[in-house]
């Protein structure tokens, strides 16, 4: 196999492997995403952004933070979900930048005091997103509407967001979890692309990569989208496997039949 087999393609780069080029399509999910995001931060409180596997809950996450202004928003990023409620308590204070303690009281302490101190004082919102919430236990899903809840204020002084996969919404629904269901000011749930939204995210990639739809044979396309079910990851986890099926048997286009036996590999 050629190391470069993308090269036959016009491409640059190849934009559907991680540790490269970061090629990052705003799909109609995406804008949406957004929009509730830019709600959730402007009221703070708690919001739910869920899914199943492979549509770009992290990467939409993290681009939308990234933009944040650094002046404004303090941003933490959790994604180790099954830790436990003291090492949960140690790893946000240490994010907040205290010397975390060795009792959950003391860091339920320096937590709140931390975030008071960035919300009141410096007027700068704390954002934290918990990545894989679907992974955290009850007892962390129970502590968290208590550790920022504010006795005496009336007005969210942080924004929480929890990002998993779908089954976190069953957790929730459960009547232990009634309180911090309750708090949840937004939720989303993202769902696969439709045909015109595979078709842009497909296009917005090999373009961003110097390439272009001309490497695919009439028909190719369409049957792209309909293996990859509308799912970013298996869009790409299907182009990538017919760039190197096409390289390999030296087709100068993605043809149906490329397409036939990344179906018959990926099964």
């Amino acid at each position: 196999m050629n190391n470069a087999y993308y090269l036959k393609y016009g491409l640059d780069y190849n934009p559907f492997i991680k540790n490269t080029n970061k090629v990052f399509v705003e799909t109609s999910e995406v804008k949406e995403l957004n929009a509730r995001l830019d709600f959730l931060i402007q009221t703070r409180g708690m919001g739910l952004v869920s899914g199943q596997p492979g549509l770009g809950k992290t990467s939409a996450l993290r681009n939308y933070i990234e933009k944040l202004n650094p002046n404004n928003y303090k941003v933490i990023y959790i994604s180790l979900s099954t830790l436990t409620v003291v090492e949960f308590y140690h790893l946000l204070a240490e994010s907040l930048g205290n010397e975390p303690k060795y009792r959950k009281p003391d860091n339920f302490k320096l937590i709140q005091n931390s975030i008071s101190l960035l919300a009141d004082g410096k007027k700068i919102t704390p954002i934290i997103v918990i990545d894989e919430a679907n992974a955290l236990s009850s007892k962390i899903l129970a502590d968290l509407k208590i550790l920022f809840n504010f006795n005496m204020d009336s007005k969210d002084k942080a924004v929480v967001i929890l990002s998993g996969l779908s089954s976190i919404n069953d957790a929730l629904n459960y009547r232990s979890h009634d309180d911090i269901r309750q708090r949840i000011v937004t939720k989303f749930e993202m769902q696969p692309l439709s045909e015109n939204d595979s078709l842009n995210y497909l296009q917005t990639k090999l373009e961003k990569a110097g390439g272009s739809m001309s490497i695919f044979e009439e028909g190719a396309v369409k049957a792209i989208i309909s293996l990859s079910s509308g799912i970013p990851r298996m869009i790409d986890k299907v182009m990538n496997t017919a760039l190197l099926i096409g390289d390999k048997y030296n087709s100068k286009l993605i043809t149906r039949e490329v397409v036939q036996m990344v179906e018959d590999e990926i099964k």
